[in-house]
């Protein structure tokens, strides 16, 4: 046809492939730095290595009233070691130590006493929402583990009289009765330190089957 003789054949346009653009390098640097730490702590994750302290603070176990003392210790003596080591370095509440005094039954002078902390410094903790730190706050825990191990007798006797028993009543009574295997001394004369822990640990551990004597 006249119109079309000698007309150019068009060809598609080719589509150019764009030209890979290298970040810059700081970016690159930062990429680079995401992925180390990425890499670092998968391998944690991995090999079971903890991390740094900051990231461990809020692994430890927190005292809230509202729960009351009982599912204080029953937190307590479902953590595990590293846990505890946390919470003794934090310390507990100043609020837990005189909530503790009442489950036991135990004047809140007395348990100071106990704990070896002036009841200056523990009512001025328990006003101000503090933790209590130090030997005192580890005893503290000495005593809810105590409670645990209590309790934990208790739930698993089949003795008629386990019925309804109150542990931390018992408990009570039991830290302030002079033992014959702690050569006449009460078990709460011992347990601010952790050997004397250890002690009324492995005498109340003991007497499972005369517990409620």
């Amino acid at each position: 046809m006249a119109g079309t003789k000698g007309a150019a054949t068009r060809r598609p346009a080719s589509k150019a492939k764009p030209k890979a653009v290298a970040p810059p390098k700081a970016a690159r640097g930062r990429e680079e730095l995401g992925g180390a730490k990425t890499a670092r702590r998968t391998a944690r994750a991995i090999k079971g290595t903890p991390a740094p302290r900051q990231a461990r603070q809020d692994f430890r176990v927190v005292y809230v009233q509202s729960r009351g003392v009982d599912e204080f210790v029953s937190d307590v003596c479902a953590a595990d070691p590293m846990c505890l080591i946390e919470t003794e370095r934090a310390g507990v509440a100043g609020a837990f130590v005189k909530d503790l005094a009442r489950r036991l039954e135990i004047r809140a002078q007395r348990m100071f006493d106990i704990l070896g902390v002036p009841k200056a410094t523990a009512e001025k903790k328990v006003a101000a929402g503090e933790l209590l730190s130090g030997s005192g706050g580890r005893a503290a825990l000495g005593i809810a583990r105590l409670l645990g191990m209590a309790s934990a007798i208790v739930s698993n006797s089949t003795a008629p009289e386990a019925a309804g028993f109150d542990a931390a009543k018992w408990l009570g009574r039991w830290l302030e009765t002079p033992q014959p295997a702690l050569g006449g001394r009460k078990p709460a004369e011992l347990i601010d330190t952790p050997t004397g822990f250890q002690v009324v640990a492995r005498l109340l551990g003991a007497i499972e089957s005369g517990a409620y004597q």
